[in-house]
């Protein structure tokens, strides 16, 4: 028995057959769904319009003669009912989107915000509207992991066996693995060849060349490779130009303010000019 005053920590709730009936359902219908995150973490967002609709579909009606579990559809109402299973069950909760400034957020400092995506939080009313937004937690095991969780178990296996293994197999891993640890070392050796190629280079012939220039770069592997050279590019050359064609039309400005002050002031002690009479308009001839 726990003490007066004591918390005792209850287990999570287990989701009903058929809440979870009803999940597997709508994970395999198409919700045209789109990924949000939810304190650091992936999730699958939908609207509630979309699962309503996926529950008064015929392919409902063709699952639910094959699965006793899924509740009776006949009606928005029934599908309302059916739907709210989900949020009774935490299999799928209301959420809604943090704007920069709210929750916790200062205006100025919005927190960390994946592009595209948008950053929720659960709502603590959990209302169902066609126009609210739900994320899922029920998250179902498919085929794929199950055999990637048998492949882990299988090369553990492999791997803690290995004395047990036939001398040609140990002799063809040995072999193996000088391979790899050879080329390992050959991409360490080029890239410091290639580091001492562009410092050399950088002083003798500016701005320096680069032995495979895409080495380090997000690219596919043979492209990494391609091209074999390139010369090192130098972010500050649009500056460069840049200023120095302001300064070319700075200076052409100048000139031509010059020579307008020049012909404008006339030089002293020279007579003034005469003003040209106006030229005759077609009404004065």
């Amino acid at each position: 028995m726990s003490a007066p005053g004591q918390q005792v920590a209850q287990a999570p709730p287990v989701a009903s057959p058929e809440a979870l009936a009803v999940a597997q359902f709508l994970r395999n219908q198409d919700l045209k769904s789109r990924t949000c995150i939810l304190q650091g973490q992936r999730k699958d967002l939908f609207k509630v319009k979309r699962a309503v609709r996926a529950l008064q579909s015929d392919n409902y009606t063709k699952a639910s003669t094959k699965n006793t579990l899924l509740p009776k559809v006949t009606n928005p109402n029934e599908a309302l009912q059916a739907f709210s299973l989900l949020p009774r069950n935490l299999l799928a909760l209301r959420v809604s989107k943090i704007e920069p400034g709210s929750d916790g957020h200062p205006a100025g400092k919005p927190g960390k915000r994946v592009k595209g995506l948008w950053t929720v939080k659960i709502e603590q009313h959990q209302e169902m509207r066609d126009e609210l937004y739900y994320t899922w937690f029920y998250e179902p095991r498919s085929w794929t992991q199950t055999l990637m969780a048998i492949g882990v178990i299988l090369v553990l296996l492999l791997v803690v066996m290995f004395p047990l293994w036939p001398p040609m197999l140990r002799l063809g891993v040995w072999y193996l693995s000088m391979g790899m640890l050879g080329l390992i070392g050959l991409f360490i050796a080029m890239s410091i060849f290639r580091l001492i190629l562009f410092v050399i280079t950088m002083f003798v012939t500016p701005p320096g060349l680069w032995l495979y220039p895409n080495l380090f770069e997000d690219v596919g592997f043979f492209d990494s490779f391609r091209p074999l050279w390139a010369w090192h590019k130098v972010g500050k050359e649009k500056k460069v130009k840049k200023s120095v064609a302001g300064e070319i039309q700075s200076d052409a400005v100048a000139e031509k303010s010059a020579t307008s002050n020049t012909t404008a002031s006339p030089a002293p002690g020279s007579p003034p000019k005469a003003a040209a009479p106006p030229k005759p308009t077609v009404e004065e001839g």
